[in-house]
């Protein structure tokens, strides 16, 4: 297999040298964590699944005028993808209330929210990803201005497209995390494109008739069948990898 440098690892991602310049190799992990990285686990296929689920939800965004990192999935765990500078802010979309908001306000989950709210957290895995202002942001030139403009836009337009997507499959979008990059061209203008991934892991989707979890909130709270769960999310999605339970390993580094 060919040897790639390592350029940074996550908790569920590893991003590798690319094949040409401003590109990198995006390499899907099946480990999970939780709780600020306290409680972690491993997921066996989620890495393959959300490699896939990923390269479906950035393709239909693209259809719909979403800029994105997203080039072309190359194998069941790697996907090639525009090198960015990532924004250090999270912006989260939430249209019921579940997680956190319902400790911070005493709100039962599953209420749904008077309108969809946005939030906005440091991108700061020692601070444990504090919840900011657009004061902060641009206080500690985090982004400016312009670019909280874009991806605010960007995040209601989303949130328009995936609710009514994942509505059409029979799930609920409860809330989901976002991620942005600065890329930049030949003549070094600047654009605010969508970067990361959309999957299970920073969705939550929940049954339409059930309200059954379909997300890692099953490994947050310990009630199984997390695989299971993502495996239905791409099958309503229409996505099946490949031959079966076939995998690959991840790409060797030279540091």
């Amino acid at each position: 297999m060919t040897r790639r440098r390592k350029i940074y690892e996550g908790k569920a991602k590893v991003l590798f040298e690319g094949p040409e310049p401003g590109t990198l190799v995006q390499y899907f992990k099946d480990d999970a964590t939780a709780f600020n990285n306290e409680k972690k686990g491993v997921i066996t296929g989620k890495g393959v699944l959300n490699n896939r689920i990923s390269e479906y939800l950035m393709l239909r965004l693209a259809e719909v005028g979403i800029p994105t990192h997203f080039v072309r999935r190359l194998n069941m765990r790697e996907q090639l993808v525009k090198e960015v500078e990532i924004v250090p802010v999270e912006v989260v979309v939430r249209n019921i209330a579940a997680g956190s908001i319902c400790k911070r306000f005493n709100i039962e989950e599953g209420t749904p929210l008077p309108r969809s709210i946005v939030e906005y957290y440091y991108k700061n895995d020692e601070l444990g990803d504090p919840l900011i202002s657009e004061e902060h942001i641009t206080a500690f030139g985090w982004a400016a201005p312009p670019e909280i403009d874009d991806m605010l836009s960007l995040s209601l337009r989303i949130n328009d497209f995936l609710t009514g997507l994942f509505l059409g499959i029979g799930l609920r979008l409860i809330d989901f995390k976002l991620e942005y990059g600065r890329l930049y061209d030949e003549n070094e203008q600047m654009r605010i494109v969508l970067a990361d991934e959309i999957t299970p892991d920073g969705c939550r989707l929940w049954d339409v008739e059930t309200n059954e979890k379909m997300d890692k909130d099953r490994f947050r709270r310990d009630m199984g069948g997390v695989a299971e769960a993502y495996q239905e999310v791409a099958r309503r999605l229409g996505i099946t990898p490949e031959s079966g339970q076939q995998d690959i390993k991840g790409p060797s580094t030279i540091q």
